[in-house]
């Protein structure tokens, strides 16, 4: 079926394979931040306050940076700042839509508190309130789905770090030098590679009809955590994920009182740059529960480089994701209830 062209033209009638193919272009996306100066006050923290989509980059964010960013970094996913925030910390207000209510609560919070400010949005209520305050506010393209502009923002947020001094242009223009690199991973995975030669539609052929469960490590639980956003959002399909080592002093005893026969199946995403006993536990784990889950599908991540292993995640869990959905036979580009949700709460 997945090689079947007019299935795919007719299940995919909004051209998310279309979308997925051309994400490689994002990392070299050109950044212009307005209103760009700031008072060069000496800062304590960076908080990023976003959702689903618009947070992501975020994640991703604190595991690239973490051994090089000398102050604490968290992502703020609701309502509420932290106690600790004030005129010492950077909040980065996220908001692909730019009305997300969460981060429009956050953003006024900030401003409140007299905190270094800047936004991420494509328009809305965050960039009339930027503009109307003269924060630091970036752009971002409107032409995709927020679980599928993450490469984008990731651009801006890198940019906006720069830009504050927190950390090197290198990492910023490391992410640009990726684009060759990754559009000829994405290549093997587009609609025109067949089935017998493309990994992505191998994987979707794994898992579909069957509720995945995504394991990350250290550096890989974001990437786990963006497989079950696109499962959730492309394929319709409900999906979990968790992080070793966490797993092993909790999950891992949940899966062994019931029959091997579950409706699950089980992905690692395992990089081979992560810490060795995570490595080590990722094995152990799959040994230990033989015979009372569903083995796990190891998925190695490609790239001699943390943000390229990320970025190849990122993409491949799109084309992954919106396959299933086509095998679903639903629409991998809308998400009617989630808007119709957020007109009734806002009502």
């Amino acid at each position: 079926m997945l090689d079947d062209v007019n299935v795919l033209k007719q299940r995919d009638g909004q051209g998310a394979l279309g979308v997925a193919a051309s994400l490689y272009k994002q990392v070299g996306y050109t950044v212009e931040l307005v209103d760009a100066e700031n008072d060069g006050r000496a800062l304590t923290g960076v908080v990023v306050a976003g959702m689903g989509g618009s947070a992501l980059a975020a994640d991703f964010v604190k595991v690239l940076l973490g051994t090089s960013l000398n102050i604490p970094f968290e992502v703020v996913k609701g309502y509420e700042l932290p106690a600790y925030v004030g005129p010492s910390t950077l909040v980065i207000a996220s908001s692909h839509s730019g009305n997300t209510e969460e981060t429009m609560a956050c953003m006024e919070q900030a401003l409140e508190r007299g905190c270094q400010l800047a936004a991420i949005a494509t328009g809305g209520k965050v960039k009339a309130k930027a503009a109307e305050k003269q924060v630091m506010f970036a752009e971002i393209p409107h032409d995709t789905q927020p679980r599928m502009g993450m490469i984008y923002n990731l651009r801006v947020l890198l940019q906006i770090l720069v830009a504050y001094k927190l950390v090197s242009v290198d990492v910023y223009d490391e992410l640009a030098e990726t684009e060759q690199w990754l559009e000829s991973e994405s290549d093997a995975w587009t609609h025109e590679m067949p089935t017998t030669h493309n990994y992505a539609k191998q994987l979707a052929l794994i898992a579909v009809g069957k509720t995945p469960v995504f394991y990350g490590g250290g550096l890989t639980a974001p990437v786990a955590y963006k497989w079950k956003i696109s499962w959730n959002e492309n394929a319709k399909n409900v999906a979990f994920w968790n992080q070793y080592p966490e797993f092993n002093h909790n999950e891992f005893l949940g899966w062994t009182s019931h029959p091997v026969d579950k409706p699950f199946v089980v992905f690692d995403l395992v990089s081979d740059l992560e810490n060795p006993r995570i490595l080590k536990r990722f094995e152990l784990s799959d040994k230990l529960l033989s015979g009372k889950r569903p083995k796990a599908n190891t998925v190695h991540l490609a790239g001699d480089t943390l943000m390229k292993q990320m970025l190849w995640s990122c993409v491949l869990a799109d084309f992954v994701s919106i396959y299933v959905a086509i095998l679903n036979n639903v629409d991998p580009t809308q998400v009617d209830l989630i808007e119709k949700f957020k007109q009734e709460l806002a009502g």
